[in-house]
């Protein structure tokens, strides 16, 4: 069996067929033809065709290039939360035959998967400025081999894997960089192709980065609700992929100062991390959670509910062992130690965490790393001249 096209995504819901028609009632409106507007948007004539006829989503890139196009806004299913519930309670999509294209084969879908891997592994040490606009390049060129190409059942699968993935990696990255409505957009919309993938793990790892940014730059009780749900909506899921997903439960807890929730989920982390072995198949894009990582997490989510002393240890021992070749995740870790000392009362200690802190990745793009150090910075004067901090800066 074939699956062509752009094929695997979710069926229709009443929701995707109305804004199909609303973008469909938007154009007509504008006095642009169905052709006139696929020039002007980039995308094919036939899949906007599908789109406003409801038989293929309505994804958010194809919302704002039609927003972008007429002038207007467009009524969107942008909010995460309303997401994060159709995702939990909604079944995995069933194939649909639909037209054909170009046939693709496994040497490409291999080559595209290499490729994903070597891009998350260059997010370890190239600043967000330069790898942005590469990782949306390779995205770009997925999804249109999505909507163009043809390939069998198990290719259209992997090559949704690969969008998924690729949405995540460039949402991270562009939240890393400040573009906070750009990563909202690129995750939701790699929801809908991990879904298209029967990739429920995947998506619960879209959304609880979601989750991550919305807990430091957003509505907290939206994200904790979300991060709630990513756990819950991936039962099945391996070892490290549980503990990702509670370790960001925890954090959304802790910035909330629920420290029941924190405590339980934090727990939760080192029973499901325990469980993993050889005889355990993880994805490639849980690489990065080891002992460290999840140390590192605890004395965050310890500092955030008010027990800095304790979370000084286990920072220190992580950026001992940490690769230091990873700059930008070094001189984060710093910051939360040099917080720690802060809050804990040794300005001096914090102010010589801080003065030592490489801050090239800030040059290289990190919004994140930035936004930080300001934000310890300005704890460290204002516990020097002994006025109690009122609210606390955004952190990630």
């Amino acid at each position: 069996m074939t699956m062509e096209a752009g094929e695997g995504l979710p069926p229709s819901t009443p929701d995707t067929a109305d804004l199909g028609a609303h973008l469909r009632a938007a154009r007509e409106a504008a006095g642009h033809s169905l052709t006139g507007m696929a020039a002007l948007t980039h995308f094919s004539k036939p899949y906007l065709g599908l789109v406003e006829t409801g038989r293929r989503p309505t994804t958010p890139d194809v919302v704002e290039r039609y927003e972008q196009v007429l002038g207007m806004p467009i009524g969107t299913p942008h909010d995460p939360v309303r997401l994060t519930h159709e995702w939990l309670i909604g079944d995995p999509p069933v194939p649909r035959q639909l037209r054909a294209g170009r046939r693709i084969g496994t040497w490409l879908i291999e080559s595209l998967e290499g490729r994903v891997i070597e891009l998350r592994h260059l997010d370890d040490t190239v600043g967000s400025r330069t790898l942005l606009p590469v990782i949306r390049a390779e995205l770009d060129q997925a999804e249109h081999l999505a909507r163009t190409a043809s390939y069998t059942d198990v290719l259209g699968k992997r090559l949704y894997t690969v969008i998924g993935e690729l949405a995540q990696l460039a949402g991270w990255v562009a939240s890393d960089a400040g573009h906070y409505p750009d990563a909202q957009r690129l995750y939701l919309s790699g929801v809908t192709a991990a879904e298209a993938a029967g990739d429920r793990a995947l998506g619960a790892q879209l959304l609880s980065s979601l989750a991550y940014q919305i807990t430091n730059v957003g509505k907290r009780e939206d994200a904790l609700l979300i991060a709630r749900s990513a756990v819950t909506g991936a039962p099945d899921a391996s070892p490290l992929v549980q503990a990702l997903l509670l370790e960001r439960l925890a954090w959304a807890a802790a910035r909330l100062r629920d420290t029941d929730t924190t405590r339980r989920a934090l727990d939760a982390v080192d029973d499901t991390y325990d469980q993993r072995s050889d005889g355990v198949t993880e994805p490639e894009w849980v690489y990065w959670l080891n002992r460290a990582e999840i140390d590192v997490m605890a004395a965050r989510c310890l500092i955030e509910l008010g027990t800095p002393a304790a979370a000084e240890p286990l920072l220190t021992r992580a950026l001992a062992a940490y690769n230091h070749d990873h700059a930008r995740e070094v001189a984060l870790y710093q910051t939360w130690l040099a917080e720690g000392h802060a809050r804990a009362g040794d300005l001096d200690a914090a102010r010589e965490v801080l003065a030592r802190i490489d801050t090239t990745a800030i040059d290289a793009g990190s919004s994140r790393l930035q936004r930080r150090v300001t934000a310890v910075d300005r704890l460290i004067d204002r516990r020097a001249q002994k006025k109690p901090a009122t609210s606390r800066q955004p952190t990630e």
